[in-house]
């Protein structure tokens, strides 16, 4: 094994390089992941392409050259306006009722983030907070949540989020909590069985000998150790949430029309996909970036905050 170690002048940092992989001594965990971070392309990539779709989302009434609800059936179906017969005043076309369609997806990303980024947040709520108490507790708690796991993936979250949609109605809010409701066992099971593996370590046994309550131990000593595998998790049901959304407008059971989505302009456009395709295509290109950044940012949060890495 090759090791080498190196000081810089100030003797304020010492780094160890270990058959290629260069830790840096004397510096917090979080110091350890920005240097990290600033090397790994793929969560760079993912980054900056969320930031942009992020903007996207923001700046939507600045950016959007249309109205996207506003409907101009002399002008329905033109091409982009780099196939012939487009025009450039509508750079990606209109839809079927004459709506501007860059103006429609970029809309969209505002719709899709929203329901992602808010389904993942109630999905980490439920997951993180009955993994911490089956995990701490253990006993009856665990193997009543352990049951309830059971429960739900005794059924298949697409069809209990088309059912659930399909009684209380669509809306982007129930969307929302819908998936946001049906996605937490991933959260359980990871932030579970890390508890059962911290409440053992010393620090959890010294907060308790110092009388500190179970819930002052689980949620100052254990959670801030869960962050981690939280995040990671996190931004992997972000673009679980956005697919499922996604599936449901396709399938008549999301976003109401004339709400932007891009679920429900893939469902729109279907009618038409051999005649024009780019009413299928360009929705599918923005669905898809956004996904693969999701995931690219995922995996890059994965390893920049992992303790122990391979060589």
């Amino acid at each position: 094994m090759n090791m080498t170690t190196t000081k810089s002048l100030d003797g304020n940092e010492l780094a160890l390089e270990v058959e290629g992989e260069r830790t840096h001594l004397g510096l917090t965990p979080g110091q350890v992941a920005i240097r990290r971070a600033r090397r790994h392309t793929g969560l760079l990539v993912g980054f900056g392409i969320l930031l942009m779709m992020a903007l996207f989302a923001v700046l939507a009434p600045w950016l959007a050259p249309h109205d996207p609800y506003l409907q101009n059936l002399p002008l329905r179906l033109l091409p982009p306006a780099w196939v012939d017969g487009g025009q450039w005043s509508h750079l990606f076309g209109t839809d079927h009722l004459g709506r501007d369609y860059l103006s429609r997806i970029i809309y969209g990303a505002r719709i899709s983030m929203m329901i992602g980024i808010g389904a993942a947040t109630i999905g980490a709520i439920i997951g993180v907070t009955l993994g911490v108490i089956a995990g701490y507790l253990g006993g009856w708690v665990d193997q009543a949540v352990n049951f309830l796991v059971t429960c739900q993936l005794a059924v298949p979250s697409l069809l209990l989020i088309m059912a659930l949609v399909f009684v209380i109605g669509q809306s982007v809010t129930v969307v929302i909590f819908v998936i946001g409701a049906t996605h937490w066992v991933f959260y359980l099971v990871v932030t579970r069985s890390a508890t059962l593996r911290i409440r053992e370590l010393d620090f959890v046994a010294a907060a308790s000998a110092m009388g500190c309550s179970r819930l002052q131990i689980a949620v100052k000593e254990i959670l801030p150790n869960l962050v981690n595998q939280i995040l990671v998790i996190f931004t992997l049901e972000v673009a679980v949430a956005i697919l499922n959304e996604a599936t449901l407008s396709f399938l008549g059971l999301g976003v109401p029309s004339p709400t932007p989505s891009w679920g429900l302009m893939i469902a729109e456009g279907k009618t038409a996909m051999f005649f024009q395709p780019w009413l299928v295509i360009l929705p599918g290109i923005a669905l898809f970036v956004l996904v693969i950044a999701i995931n690219l940012l995922g995996d890059g949060v994965r390893d920049v905050t992992v303790t122990n890495r391979r060589s």
